[in-house]
């Protein structure tokens, strides 16, 4: 299930997506500025090259001094033209930079509501490879004109007791009309998968052996193709990958919620009384934590690097990890605007993330760094602590 660290991570890697865009942008605003002083070709006068290179180079300073100030580049003592590109190329980087910001809020909710989609998937591909063991009995019969004996259990998984159960759920198939999760495109691709990874796979080899089996050995057989062929096999993995540009941070729970779909199906009493798993135990909530701990950084990073920068003195703060500081910028904006959220449990959170997404040095930096500055601002009374928050930081 997505829970909060998660959830942190998403929102981490979407920040720092930001982060690139913006360097993007910045870049495409000096392409700008120098494009805007080529010199003309359609122009019958002579063009001082040399003139236009260093009104250029100008422009590019007054635009990079100047991002957020429009009005000193507009009251500087430069020609027209250095200070109107200038403006103009502030403009395009801050449009950019809105342009993707709104993308990526609405990208990396949609991101994380697409995993029902996904792990419906993962269930519909197992119903495939049922379909088609139930599809090549039947044209192995009509071939010899009589029933073939289906004691050997070459049927078991076409009638598989679990997945019977799901395919006759109303959750699940009004879930998956809602999601327009389908894998009708899949159907050749899943006939090789049957044939390559599937059918050779012991644990298979010895459920169609088996004669009648009961529910347990049904749920196992499905539980273990999942673990051991959907989610370990490269050609399989790939498919995922491209329907998701998340996989890799998704794929976990994806996994785990399809195999909880399964395990729902021994626990219910019929398929009227199945119930799909839930993203979250209460997404409501955790998406708008998501939402905030993205928007609040984004909000408050330039007052955040004020407070990284006075802290490191010593340091150069462009020298400082990029990822670095967005952990830390995400924990200080999480440690002012979650009150209910312990310091130490949100310090806990930013280390980890760093193990897995940093340098390795920045364990220490990050802990030692947040550790002052939760301090620090605890005593100035911009961090204060309500309910469960308060009594976990007595």
């Amino acid at each position: 299930m997505l829970n909060r660290r998660i959830l942190r991570v998403k929102a981490f890697q979407n920040l720092y997506a930001f982060q690139q865009c913006k360097s993007s942008n910045l870049n495409l605003a000096k392409d700008f500025i120098h494009d805007s002083f080529q010199p003309d070709l359609d122009s019958m006068e002579v063009q001082d090259k040399s003139k236009l290179k260093d009104e250029a180079k100008t422009a590019v300073a007054l635009f990079s001094k100047n991002l957020n100030h429009k009005e000193l580049i507009a009251s500087g003592d430069h020609s027209t033209k250095i200070k109107s590109t200038a403006i103009k190329a502030v403009n395009l980087f801050h449009q950019n930079n809105q342009k993707d910001l709104e993308f990526l809020r609405k990208n990396m909710v949609s991101a994380a509501e697409n995993i029902p989609h996904l792990y419906l998937n993962v269930i519909q591909i197992l119903i495939g490879f049922a379909d088609h063991v139930g599809n090549e009995y039947e044209k192995k019969r009509k071939l010899n004109q009589e029933a073939i004996s289906g004691t050997s259990g070459e049927l078991n998984l076409a009638q598989n007791q679990v997945l019977d159960l799901i395919r006759k759920s109303p959750a699940f198939t009004n879930e998956t009309t809602r999601q327009q999760a389908s894998t009708e495109e899949l159907e050749l691709e899943i006939q090789e998968w049957y044939r390559e990874y599937v059918k050779p796979f012991e644990p298979y080899q010895q459920y169609i052996q088996l004669n009648q089996p009961s529910l347990e050995q049904d749920l196992d057989i499905l539980t273990d193709i999942t673990k051991k062929v959907l989610f370990k096999n490269e050609a399989i993995l790939s498919y995922f990958a491209e329907k998701d540009l998340s996989w890799s941070e998704n794929k976990a729970v994806v996994r785990s919620l399809a195999l909880k779909m399964l395990k729902n199906a021994k626990e219910c009493s019929g398929a009227e009384d199945y119930e799909l798993p839930e993203i979250a135990i209460n997404w409501e909530e955790d998406k708008e934590f998501f939402q905030n701990i993205f928007n609040l950084t984004i909000e408050n990073d330039e007052e955040n690097r004020k407070l990284i920068a006075e802290k490191t003195k010593n340091w150069d703060i462009e020298r400082i990890a990029s990822t670095d500081k967005i952990i830390i910028s995400m924990a200080l904006a999480e440690m002012t605007f979650f009150p209910s959220i312990p310091v130490k449990v949100t310090i806990n959170e930013y280390i980890d993330i760093s193990k897995t997404y940093s340098t390795p040095k920045s364990k220490q930096f990050v802990n030692g760094l947040l550790d002052v500055l939760a301090k620090e601002l605890t005593d100035q009374g911009k961090i204060r602590k309500s309910g469960r928050g308060l009594l976990d930081n007595k």
